[in-house]
């Protein structure tokens, strides 16, 4: 006979507290990130970064080191190989995430670039890393608009503005983690150089940061597998049957997709901000060393660290602002008041002459900066059907991508040709209300930038005022009911 054993009170009362422990936390994920499967996804996105960051330094090296005598001709190939295709690529790209299971497309693009990866070590030759980086990016302009098609299913709309202030810290709050992380892998390489068989890996520093690159994607495949991603709905008329894909179906998605960037009232206004916001912006990237010496008088590289330094806090700020905010303002509105906000910014940072206070200034740039991606790619995310998300928020990248490099491309030739204006007709200073203003060709070229992004908020602005008339017609007639 045997004799069942009951737990003791004590064991009773261990279960309970671990019950409500699993309860607490279950909670608390779900409040910080909207959904415990969004969890999951952000921890993806958290490793994903991690290891692009790594891939980035590792590859950067790579090149250098197999570009002999011209290392700089070495990494421009390898890095256009991963700028160029999305050009190109992009919006092709979101036609096949509209028409294919996201998750899977997510899960065979992490399993592709670990493949890749495993590989790189052994790379000998630049063409080598070109191809490798040519691969990697048409992964990736597939599995980013697969993932941000993905988080409104798994996350309720009014989570979707933090999410995306998660999603961009996640992102960027990883660039130290890797450079601190790369420099440990040349140690332990090192360390490890007399192992047997790591010669044969080819397991030095480069060499590691490929394999542990990988080792990021291989647990994105595996967590991406276990989030649970609801059933796709399709409305009228994307219910029907779509046709097989061809060059004509193609088309027609990519026109039906672009027309509605011009249709959608929000959209319009999200990529004529971030599109002509920037080209404005973008140009603060390659002139900035040139400002810090030509205009506050410092060392480039260490003016434009305290610039950038500067420009880091304030998006981290905005972002969190974003998130903390709770919507008590009109998302749309405040979308556009933060791009007027930007160019505003940058315009009096530029006009400063002493490091501080344009840093300050800059700061406040990066406030508005950050608070403008949160909110657009939430105002995207909630405006646009499910079956057009991967096609616009393809679109949405290529503008980026094509607006940054006008913006890096023609910036420093239309300083250069500013500063050949004003030395000849103004001697680079000119006086006003008895003030003299000191205008080299890369003060001028920022004012401009500056000017093109408050005209991006004037572009945002006529393209919603229909919708923020109806908000305040709405809030007018609650108070007055109220």
């Amino acid at each position: 006979m045997v004799v069942e054993k009951k737990p003791s009170e004590q064991q009773r009362h261990g279960d309970q507290v671990a019950d409500y422990q699993r309860v607490i936390a279950a909670q608390w994920v779900e409040k910080i990130f909207g959904s415990y499967q969004y969890f999951r996804l952000w921890l993806v996105q958290l490793v994903g970064s991690l290891g692009d960051w790594l891939g980035f330094l590792a590859i950067a090296a790579a090149a250098t080191e197999l570009g002999g005598g011209t290392p700089e001709t070495a990494v421009g190939f390898v890095f256009s190989a991963r700028i160029i295709p999305g050009l190109f690529l992009a919006p092709l790209a979101g036609v096949l995430v509209d028409r294919w299971n996201r998750k899977q497309v997510m899960i065979i693009c992490d399993l592709g670039r670990v493949f890749i990866l495993v590989l790189l070590p052994f790379a000998t030759t630049v063409w080598h890393l070109v191809l490798a980086s040519f691969a990697l990016e048409i992964f990736t302009l597939l599995w980013i608009p697969a993932k941000d098609s993905v988080v409104p299913s798994i996350v309720p709309e009014e989570s979707l503005t933090t999410v995306n202030s998660l999603q961009m810290a996640a992102t960027y709050g990883t660039v130290p983690i890797a450079a601190a992380l790369f420099i440990f892998l040349g140690r332990f390489a090192d360390k490890i150089e007399s192992w047997p068989g790591s010669t044969n890996l080819n397991a030095d520093q480069i060499g590691l940061g490929f394999f542990a690159d990988s080792l990021t994607f291989l647990f994105s495949a595996l967590m991406i597998y276990f989030i649970v991603i609801p059933e796709r709905t399709r409305k009228e008329p994307s219910s029907r049957e779509r046709p097989k894909l061809n060059l004509r179906s193609t088309i027609d998605e990519l026109r039906e997709g672009w027309e509605f960037i011009f249709v959608n009232p929000i959209v319009k206004a999200v990529c004529a901000a971030l599109g002509a916001g920037l080209i404005g912006g973008g140009m603060l990237i390659p002139l900035g060393p040139i400002f810090a010496k030509d205009v506050l008088g410092e060392n480039p590289a260490n003016g434009m660290s305290v610039l950038q330094t500067a420009l880091g806090i304030g998006v981290a700020v905005g972002v969190a602002t974003v998130a903390l905010s709770r919507q008590k303002i009109s998302q749309v509105r405040l979308f556009v008041i933060s791009v007027f906000g930007a160019g505003i910014s940058l315009f009096i940072a530029t006009s400063m002459s002493g490091l501080w206070p344009a840093a300050a200034l800059i700061g406040f740039l990066g406030l508005f900066a950050g608070a403008i991606y949160v909110l657009g790619f939430t105002l995207l995310q909630i405006s646009v059907s499910e079956d057009l998300r991967g096609r616009i928020f393809s679109a949405v990248y290529t503008i980026v991508r094509l607006s940054l490099i006008i913006a890096m491309s023609i910036g420093p030739f239309v300083a250069a040709t500013f500063n050949g204006l004003s030395e000849e007709f103004f001697d680079k200073q000119v006086e006003v209300f008895n003030w003299e203003i000191f205008v080299p060709g890369v003060r001028v070229t920022l004012w401009l930038a500056s000017l093109i992004i408050v005209g991006a908020g004037f572009l945002a602005l006529s393209a919603v005022r229909n919708l923020i008339s109806q908000e305040t017609e709405d809030n007018t007639k609650e108070n007055t009911g109220s």
